[in-house]
């Protein structure tokens, strides 16, 4: 089950993005998306969103 990031709530920051250790989470216009298929589900994206919105699917 890999992470997601909810899309009404993200602000396109950026810092899960900088904290995923396989590139899994992309820019998606003016927000970030996750790639179920590559995410290893580490939790690094959860814990550095600073609004809290990523959490596993």
């Amino acid at each position: 089950m890999a992470y997601k990031i909810n899309q009404d709530e993200c602000i396109g920051c950026g810092a899960c993005a900088a904290a995923c250790p396989v590139d899994a989470i992309s820019e998606d216009g003016d927000t970030y998306k996750i790639d179920p298929d590559v995410c290893i589900e580490c939790g690094a994206c959860a814990a550095t969103c600073p609004n809290e919105i990523i959490e596993l699917a």
